[in-house]
């Protein structure tokens, strides 16, 4: 029978044992020979026997002042400092604990010891046969003791961690006399940076050393950075990973990867949520087993060969259907061939609300900046608060200048539309070719000079909120058909398309006419005033509420000094009764417009009287700018009004008027006023 293989533990040690004994004992007496003669101060030392670095070693010993005779005093870390030193360097000892464990396995029982050193070459880790405690300790080769040169002369640690490369220190070589009876190899061990990180090092009788040892610590040194850069790469590849995911977790839009053959190899969570797929296998599944059969635009568009950057697509999933802007860009691989496509898909919903903040598309006045203390004018504002709660459309009636807009606006804030657009359009203020177009949309190529890619109308950018029609007594009557059918059906066709796409939006109309004269006249259609006027709030004019007129002046006064950074400290009482006597044909915006105007040719802290237009300072010409003359009992009301404005005491209210005072507190109270 074959002879049995021996094991490569045992024929290194029987190879090891050869070459011992006569060898190595010859070489140790004439090492030794040439280290007495150098400690003893003669400097002719025999490079045949003595290799440079070990004489450049004993030269560094020498000026360090370490006595080569006495026993080492290695500097040792214990308590705070020791649970520092392995702390910082956890995960250098948890990497070089198994390839030390597996390369003392190889050596166990040969007396061998295998020790991890850092930087700074403090001893890390030791591993070694029980039998050789007691030399260790003797040699402070335990756990927390430094090995630096200047503490432990030249040795496979700190004579390693100064050449930063590998090497052997024989026997007598050592420069302390206690060592010499022990042989080390070293190698350095440098971290992913190319940094140098410690030492690991065999340690063992010198008649046992051999060249393999120094190979042995020259492997496992780079099976220790080998592991070190995979953990750094395994780490990095990690937080790239996580900046991946939360990227890709940020983006709103649904995101969708897939791979050459149209599976799915990356999803994010919004295009779980939107598309039913939450708590589904996606990945690795056909994108086409997905999503239903009748989204064949959609499989169109990204198995085209181009680029899509967004193109509208109707997308039917397992939770509902809805619109979608789609952007398909191809991935590529370093050859540029096409290895896959990512897919954005954005709501059109969210395109729109996007796009109205863009515009501005919103409300700015809520009912806090709507000032007054008239009661019939309270009366209104409670009535406009009370339609705010409703999703019925509103219908606002006044003059020019009355607060129409605002009122709108103030309604859409205290509404639960109030984080949904409010788009307002003049329909007054749009050429009749161009409204339709305006409020419905058109699609690519409808008419001449239609945008690329079509257009949403007002009613879709308003999807969700409001939309303010002005003047909607101006919209030509072909159009109102249109109109009322929107209205009505919560649906919009573009101009020039095909697809009707629904709309939730609420609708507050205005004008400054009569529409049920205009029904009369056949302006407008009979059936949209109903549909229109669900709530009718009827605005109240200035002239019915100059007791307004000292509250509004002071508010604008004040915000206009503000806004033209001017110190105003009075206002004349003459300019409030030129006020209180002037009628106020353009309303509200007219006193505003005329109190910026005082303040702009302000020159002193007082705003005068002379500042007030001419007009309106003249009070025989008041009676020219009155729409209609007032009845007796009209007259009556403002009259009181107008010195009641004009903070006149009421004992001379009543002697202008002839009247006693017990009547006119009668009267005040007959006209609602305090």
């Amino acid at each position: 029978m074959a002879e049995k293989q021996k094991s490569p533990k045992r024929q290194l040690l029987k190879e090891m044992n050869l070459m011992g004994a006569e060898y190595y004992e010859r070489f140790y007496q004439q090492t030794f020979l040439e280290w007495r003669r150098f400690i003893s101060g003669d400097p002719k030392v025999d490079p045949a026997i003595i290799p440079q670095e070990v004489l450049d070693s004993w030269w560094r010993c020498a000026r360090l002042g370490v006595d080569p005779l006495s026993r080492p005093n290695n500097k040792v870390l214990a308590g705070d400092e020791l649970e520092d030193l392995l702390e910082r360097n956890r995960e250098f000892i948890d990497v070089s604990r198994p390839f030390m464990t597996n390369l003392y396995r190889f050596l166990e029982g040969s007396g061998f010891m295998v020790s991890l050193l850092d930087k700074d070459v403090y001893v890390l880790e030791v591993l070694g046969d029980p039998e050789e405690d007691k030399l260790v300790r003797t040699a402070r080769g335990f756990v927390g003791a430094c090995w630096h040169e200047r503490y432990a002369g030249n040795q496979a640690g700190g004579t390693v961690a100064y050449y930063k490369k590998p090497l052997q220190v024989f026997g007598s070589q050592h420069y302390i006399r206690l060592y010499q009876g022990a042989t080390g190899s070293g190698a350095p061990i440098f971290d992913p940076d190319g940094e140098f990180a410690g030492v690991i090092a065999i340690f063992g009788r010198y008649y046992r050393a051999n060249p393999h040892t120094l190979g042995m610590a020259v492997a496992a040194a780079g099976a220790i950075e080998n592991e070190l850069r995979i953990r750094r790469a395994l780490a990095e590849s990690r937080v790239a990973a996580s900046y991946q995911r939360t990227v890709i977790s940020s983006i709103q839009e649904a995101l969708i990867a897939v791979d050459s053959a149209g599976q799915v190899t990356l999803i994010n969570d919004n295009a779980r949520k939107k598309f039913g797929l939450a708590g589904i296998r996606v990945e690795g599944r056909p994108i086409r087993d997905l999503f239903s059969r009748d989204n064949t635009q959609f499989f169109n568009l990204i198995e085209s060969g181009e680029t899509t950057t967004d193109t509208e697509v109707r997308i039917s999933s397992r939770s509902q259907a809805g619109d979608y802007t789609l952007t398909c860009n191809p991935i590529l691989a370093a050859d540029q061939q096409m290895i896959g496509k990512i897919i954005l898909l954005n709501e059109i919903q969210r395109a729109k609300s996007m796009v109205t903040k863009m515009m501005g598309a919103s409300a700015n006045f809520r009912f806090e900046d709507i000032y007054g203390q008239n009661a019939r004018f309270l009366m209104t504002v409670d009535q406009a608060r009370m339609v705010s709660r409703s999703n019925s459309n509103v219908l606002l009636l006044g003059k020019s200048g009355t607060g129409k807009d605002i009122f709108a606006q103030a309604i859409h804030n205290e509404s639960e539309r109030r984080n949904g657009p409010y788009v307002a359009i003049n329909c007054g203020a749009i050429p009749r070719d161009l409204i339709a177009s305006e409020l419905f949309g058109h699609e690519e190529g409808a008419f001449t000079g239609s945008r690329r890619g079509g257009n949403q109308g007002k009613f879709e950018l308003a999807d969700g909120g409001t939309l303010f029609l002005d003047e909607i007594a101006e919209t030509p009557l072909e159009l109102q058909t249109a109109l009322l059918r929107v209205i009505e059906d919560k649906t919009v066709l573009r101009i020039g398309g095909t697809r009707v796409r629904p709309v939730d939006v609420r609708i507050i109309a205005a004008t400054n006419k009569d529409l049920r004269e205009e029904v009369r006249k056949s302006n407008f259609r009979e059936d949209l005033y109903y549909r229109a006027n669900v709530f009718a709030i009827e605005m109240v004019p200035l002239r019915e509420r100059l007791d307004d007129i000292p509250l509004l002046t002071e508010n604008f006064v004040k915000r206009y000094a503000s806004a033209m950074k001017k110190r105003i400290t009075q206002v004349d009482k003459r300019v409030i009764e030129a006020f209180m006597n002037y009628s106020w044909p353009g309303n509200v915006r007219e006193l505003q417009n005329a109190i910026e105007r005082m303040i702009n040719f302000l020159k002193t802290p007082e705003l005068t009287l002379d500042l007030v237009p001419e007009h309106i300072r003249r009070p025989v010409l008041a009676t020219e700018y009155r729409e209609d003359v007032e009845a007796p009992q009209e007259a009556e009301r403002l009259m009181i009004l107008r010195m009641l404005g004009a903070k006149m005491r009421k004992n001379r209210i009543a002697e202008k008027m002839n009247i006693s005072r017990a009547t006119l507190y009668r009267k005040m109270k007959q006209y609602n006023m305090k």
